[in-house]
């Protein structure tokens, strides 16, 4: 069991990297993001204050600290089934909302959960449906702003993985992931608009 926390911490500590302020610092954009709607540390804002090379290394950098450790300890010699790997899924999630090297002050992590679904890999149908419900909430029930949209992309797909049958230990693992960005999202200094909801046929 001690060996199998080990993962669980490297898991957090990966995620307690906000790459989106080490992409900001190197291009000299991170200032920026506190006077942002949000301020957060985030790949959204890497893409608005950084351009293009910015937000897609925040991009590549934020998936790639979920899905590593996941991946890694999926492929390691340690048990990789039950309440670890619930924790080894949730770790690099709880490391970027609460980042031991920021201070515990971090971002909503939607790039780090579809990094630490991907880690699954080739268990892909998590990712997928989380991937899906996104994408269907943003254009063909267009849900805004993305404050709610985020929000409900979460609920919907806690809901959505019943049917679809996904292993037990990986939807628990997207409850308190859900649990986690709702409350971040809550707690988030972003003015809340009004919500919208339009259909895609809808002008």
């Amino acid at each position: 069991m001690g060996k199998s926390l080990i993962y669980v911490l490297i898991a957090y500590l990966s995620g307690s990297v906000l790459y989106a302020n080490v992409f900001g610092d190197l291009f000299g954009v991170r200032e920026q993001y506190a006077r942002s709607a949000d301020r957060n540390p985030g790949v959204a804002n890497a893409f608005t204050y950084g351009g293009f090379f910015c937000g897609v290394l925040t991009l590549l950098f934020e998936l790639a600290k979920g899905a590593v450790p996941v991946f890694f300890y999926l492929h390691s010699a340690v048990q990789p089934r039950g309440p670890v790997l619930l924790l080894v899924l949730i770790a690099p999630l709880a490391g970027h909302v609460l980042p031991l090297f920021y201070g515990f002050h971090g971002g909503k992590g939607i790039a780090v959960t579809f990094g630490s679904l991907l880690g699954l890999f080739p268990y892909v149908r998590p990712v997928l449906i989380f991937a899906a419900v996104f994408i269907f909430l943003s254009v063909v029930v267009k849900i805004s702003p993305h404050f709610y949209r985020t929000i409900a992309s979460y609920l919907l797909t806690c809901v959505m993985m019943l049917p679809a049958h996904v292993e037990p230990a990986v939807h628990l693992s997207f409850v308190f992931m859900t649990a986690l960005v709702c409350l971040r999202m809550a707690l988030s200094h972003e003015e809340k608009e009004k919500l919208e909801v339009k259909l895609l046929w809808m002008r």
